[in-house]
């Protein structure tokens, strides 16, 4: 079994492979690399290994980077000092992260769950397919402002000034905090990915919310919810029933 560990900090790197060593007779340590830019010229240049062993946080930068910059065929097991990171990260259940300093019992375990998840060549496609979610998980960028035409002119309107967005009459329209209302250019179901689903909510078919717009919540028929939201004219804002759940779980967040 041959493994590749990208780490930047040099008593790390020799702690995991003398680990590795200890936990898996005959495995072969091909390199210890410290960067991103060193990380993407050896794995361009060389065959796959079996398993990359992989710090998030390198000498030059995230290493998630290196999944930008090249195709990364090999399984990963993600070493971190930063548990936020697998907190966002590493729900996917086919992808495995240790937090450091590296635990022999944790590094076990996760050499386990790698060869239970890669004993055929159709399970390590998954794995690497489920690593590439997560980093687009961790990765993604949310919109932060609008750019919106106002008559002649342009007007930029930052995320965070913004309550809740609305389709009338197949148009769709932002209102602000301060009672102003504009037209935007994109659709509801295209405003669910560009924006940041910690902070708006899709409640139903014509409203996408802020948490801080929500003036109050009734209980309605059928096990919905009614909003009163701030600047909004509309009294019959309903919570689809089959999001009431999910609704109540994110503005408990």
């Amino acid at each position: 079994m041959e493994v590749l560990i990208i780490e930047d900090e040099p008593q790390a790197a020799q702690r995991l492979d003398t680990l590795v060593k200890k936990l898996v007779p005959g495995i072969v340590v091909l390199d210890k690399i410290d960067s991103v830019k060193r990380s993407v010229e050896w794995i361009k240049g060389n065959p796959p290994p079996d398993l990359i062993f992989m710090d998030i946080q390198l000498a030059d930068g995230i290493s998630f980077q290196v999944f930008e910059q090249c195709e990364v065929k090999s399984p990963v097991i993600f070493t971190t000092a930063y548990d936020e990171y697998a907190l966002k990260a590493f729900k996917v259940n086919s992808i495995d992260y240790i937090l450091k300093p590296v635990d022999s019992d944790e590094l076990e375990m996760a050499m386990k769950k790698y060869h239970q998840l890669t004993t055929s060549e159709k399970k390590t496609h998954v794995v690497l397919n489920n690593i590439e979610q997560a980093i687009q998980m961790l990765t993604k960028r949310y919109k932060s402002r609008f750019i919106i035409k106002v008559g002649e002119h342009l007007r930029s309107v930052e995320v965070t000034e913004i309550s809740f967005f609305v389709s009338i009459e197949k148009a769709t329209f932002c209102y602000t905090n301060d009672g102003r209302k504009y037209i935007l250019d994109f659709t509801l179901d295209q405003l669910e990915g560009l924006l940041d689903p910690e902070k708006f909510f899709r409640i139903n078919r014509k409203y996408i919310v802020s948490s801080g717009c929500i003036r109050d919540m009734i209980s309605y028929t059928n096990s919905r919810l009614k909003l009163v939201l701030k600047q909004a004219t509309d009294t019959d804002i309903i919570v689809a029933r089959e999001r009431v759940q999910e609704f109540r779980d994110w503005l408990d967040r």
